[in-house]
């Protein structure tokens, strides 16, 4: 990848022009539709399955997304389940990009194959998050990076933008940070999210000692002002250690109007964790509005896209103006592992990294090859 197309993809996974027209006007910026309830994995903090519901047709959620779009909707993330397993799931992500959405898709990589990912990246896919918990898999969570690593390699040379996802709980604790340093050693954007609570405001799972929760979360703030691949806002990991300290955060919910959900069914929700049983179909702009609001729920929130769109349109000089800073950190070491890149290149006659590190989405850090083992770190 030539130097600027680097620099441009530091800056582009934000959308910052984007985001800017939609903190100017009444119309939503994203949409989470779940393409599917069914999920290959059955991870136990996970509220987000039922296997014993079928696909929705790709007529109906064609259907849906042009409704979604007609709203003004810029951005459509594609979930699940898992969103995979949906037969039908290359088709939707080229309908999205015709009908002019940003379209991203959440998985747990399990059914990425070589020939899938070219497909999805023919579809004009833009960006895929993986989601891994653990570096080897545990009764609490299948989602292992082990499993998915030599998956990895599909991206080499793709055009789909790649980060890397995964939940901090007690189960997970010991290998979170093997799996965020396997995921910035491959120079893979990666975070690891506090758990969060269920729809009644249950753990589902233990959470973990606060204390070392808290370093970890602390660890993530500071390697992302020195300009690490830290996937999430500084707002965000702040606002996680605030959930920790029981600290109140100041804030309006935009969920339901600058973001919100569709169902497997078609119906409109305000987030994840608050459904209503109204048909998307049937939703109005004045409809989205109408959620612009503190919610009684907005305590304790654990549904993080909702929390980053609301702080992003209460705040958008701070969350923005960090987030740029932090990536224009970047810069000068990719500007010189460019240089070093193309003086190796003409040295070596283009020899491979002898390590056999595959170097992926702009990266030039070397990390474990796929058929490597991972030695785990212990957590700070």
């Amino acid at each position: 990848m030539k130097l600027l197309g680097k620099i441009a993809r530091e800056f582009s996974g934000y959308n910052i022009l984007e985001s800017g027209k939609r903190l100017l006007d009444r119309k939503p910026l994203q949409c989470s539709l779940y393409v599917t309830d069914r999920c290959n994995l059955d991870c136990a903090y996970c509220t987000e399955y039922d296997n014993s519901r079928p696909h929705p047709s790709l007529d109906d959620l064609k259907k849906w997304v042009r409704k979604i779009r007609e709203l003004g909707t810029m951005r459509i993330a594609l979930v699940g389940g898992e969103p995979l397993t949906h037969p039908n799931i290359v088709e939707l992500v080229r309908y999205c990009r015709e009908l002019g959405f940003a379209t991203s898709l959440t998985t747990n990589g399990f059914l990425l194959t070589r020939d899938l990912v070219a497909q999805l990246e023919d579809a004009g896919l833009q960006v895929i998050q993986i989601s891994v918990d653990r570096m080897t898999p545990s009764p609490i969570t299948k989602k292992s990076f082990k499993t998915i690593l030599p998956k990895l390699d599909y991206f080499r040379d793709s055009k789909i933008c790649l980060h890397i996802t995964g939940v901090i709980c007690a189960d997970t604790l010991p290998e979170s940070r093997a799996v965020l340093e396997t995921g910035l050693a491959r120079g893979i954007p990666t975070e690891v999210r506090l758990v969060h609570a269920d729809p009644l405001n249950r753990f589902r799972v233990e959470r973990g000692p606060r204390e070392e929760l808290e370093r970890f979360i602390d660890s993530m703030i500071e390697r992302k002002r020195r300009g690490g691949k830290i996937h999430t806002s500084e707002a965000i990991l702040k606002y996680q250690r605030s959930l920790l300290r029981g600290e109140h955060v100041e804030w309006t919910c935009m969920a339901g109007y600058k973001l919100f959900f569709v169902s497997a069914q078609g119906k409109f929700w305000i987030c994840s964790m608050v459904h209503t049983d109204k048909h998307i179909m049937d939703v109005t702009l004045d409809d989205l509005y109408a959620n612009y609001r503190k919610k009684s729920c907005q305590e304790g929130c654990g549904v993080y896209c909702a929390v980053n769109a609301s702080l992003l349109v209460d705040k958008p000089i701070a969350v923005l103006g960090k987030e740029i800073l932090a990536r224009a950190k970047r810069l000068p070491s990719i500007v010189s592992r460019s240089s070093d890149s193309q003086i190796n290149n003409s040295t070596r006659g283009g020899v491979t990294n002898p390590n056999g590190a595959h170097k992926m989405n702009g990266s030039t850090e070397g990390g474990p090859s796929a058929d490597e083992g991972v030695t785990l770190r212990e957590s700070a």
